[in-house]
């Protein structure tokens, strides 16, 4: 039987899935003995559900990471182009970030006071995304959740709108999701079900949607990534459609936010800069600091007052705001921080991992195309994609119409038995700053194997 969706039989899928995954299996007994050690004291095995939840076998245990390689315990090497969905941008064991992190942990690396790189930091994430004040958490999600506080506080209204498709970390707010009958209910157990109140939701790129719920003014932030990046693969704008965004924002006193955690690797200053979108707030993370944990926040002067404690005559503080953590803005993040982006996030790094992700997502199309495929392949600076469908999608529901989740797991695990880590299911292959022209050249001929066994 062929599957409507994909164009491929769906019967060749599962028989090709299942001798990848023995064969997997056969390749990893040391990661199948740790993880049975670890499920004695830890959940699933893993110190984070993800990291079984996100395959179907097994999880392979790390020992290193070097550049673009990762080597697994059992001794298998593979060129990554997951790249820890997007927080190794910087690749591992970047020398720079080596160095850095190394110096500030020998002079210590955590004072719930600030150094001098914040500084740093600040100034050069105000140069490159255009908002001249910055704030920092340990993620993108706390980021994420201070973002929607402070424009709480800002408009005095208290919910929330985001589009289908999104993801913007583990907070409640995001945590939502659209069901058959197109109401607002939670995606996991664990989130408050009062929490469907606060977030609207409405399709990307259907701006009359979009002025349908800002109408009624009760909206405190838009918050949304410039393309959207995660759970459905590449989901781009439509022409005009962030000028809309953008006008219709102001107009009904609405903050907006572009979460570019994922979209900051197209460049200095990510689609922000290169779109010449205007936000009020931006929040980015990730591979910021290369890797460590580390979230931060922009916004403009405005939003920023709101944030300048007022101390009375005793020293009591007033006219806070529900933001902060021990740990933010700690010493050793700021470091990492401050050599990432000054000696491995630069211009000629954008521009090679853009030629190769360009080079990579050409590949991947002239294969689709070769083998009759009736696939999509999105490319968007140093990431490449695929949707089983001929068009691109415009709206998250189109992309999750167009999944074949059993079909992308083979893809993964036939890509990771010969040498290559593919992107989390819903994501796609990223080019980090120390590809290689090889490292797309070992990417590319496993996908053409990959569709020769798909097609044959």
């Amino acid at each position: 039987m062929t599957s409507f969706q994909s164009g491929v039989d769906r019967d060749r899928v599962r028989e090709l899935k299942n001798a990848e995954d023995a064969r997997f299996a056969a390749a990893h007994s040391k990661s199948a003995a740790l993880i049975e050690r670890a499920r004695a004291v830890m959940p699933n095995g893993v110190p984070m559900a993800w990291q079984v939840g996100s395959y179907h076998h097994l999880p392979m245990w790390i020992a290193e990471g070097r550049g673009t390689r990762l080597t697994d315990v059992d001794g298998n090497t593979y060129v990554d182009f997951n790249i820890a969905d997007l927080s190794m941008f910087c690749g591992y064991a970047p020398e720079p970030l080596v160095r850095a992190v190394s110096e500030q942990m020998a002079r210590g690396n955590q004072f719930l006071l600030p150094t001098e790189d914040a500084i740093v930091v600040s100034d050069e994430l105000g140069r490159r995304w255009g908002v001249p004040k910055w704030q920092y958490t340990s993620s993108a999600t706390h980021a994420n959740t201070e973002a929607i506080r402070v424009a709480r506080v800002a408009t005095g209204r208290e919910k929330v709108l985001m589009f289908e498709g999104k993801y913007h970390g583990h907070l409640d707010e995001a945590l939502v999701e659209l069901d058959a009958d197109g109401r607002v209910v939670t995606e996991e157990r664990g989130v408050p079900a009062d929490t469907v109140g606060g977030t609207v939701l409405v399709p990307f790129n259907d701006v009359s949607a979009l002025e349908r719920a800002l109408e009624r003014r009760d909206i405190a932030l838009v918050l949304t990534e410039p393309a959207i990046t995660n759970n459905i693969g590449l989901l781009l704008p439509d022409e005009g459609f962030h000028a809309a965004l953008r006008r219709l924002t102001s107009e009904t006193g609405t903050l907006l936010a572009y979460d570019e955690t994922h979209t900051h690797v197209v460049g200095a200053g990510g689609l922000v800069r290169q779109w010449a979108l205007e936000p009020d707030l931006v929040v980015t993370g990730k591979s910021i600091a290369g890797g460590l944990p580390f979230g931060a926040w922009g916004m403009t002067d405005e939003i920023a007052e709101i944030l300048v404690q007022r101390k009375g005559p005793d020293g009591e503080r007033a006219n806070l705001v529900a933001t902060g953590g021990t740990i933010f803005g700690n010493a050793l993040s700021m470091a990492a921080a401050r050599a990432a982006l000054l000696e491995i996030l630069t211009p000629e790094a954008y521009a090679h991992t853009q030629r190769l992700g360009a080079r990579l997502a050409g590949g991947m199309r002239a294969s689709v195309e070769a083998h009759g495929l009736p696939w999509h392949v999105p490319h968007l600076g140093p990431r490449a994609g695929y949707t089983f469908q001929p068009a691109p999608i415009h709206t998250g529901a189109e992309g999750f119409a167009a999944a074949d989740e059993l079909l992308t797991r083979l893809i993964r695990v036939w890509l990771a038995n010969r040498g290559v880590w593919e992107a989390i299911v819903g994501a796609g292959p990223v080019c980090g700053v120390p590809c290689s022209d090889a490292d797309v050249d070992a990417y590319l001929e496993g996908w053409d194997s990959l569709l020769d066994a798909l097609t044959a």
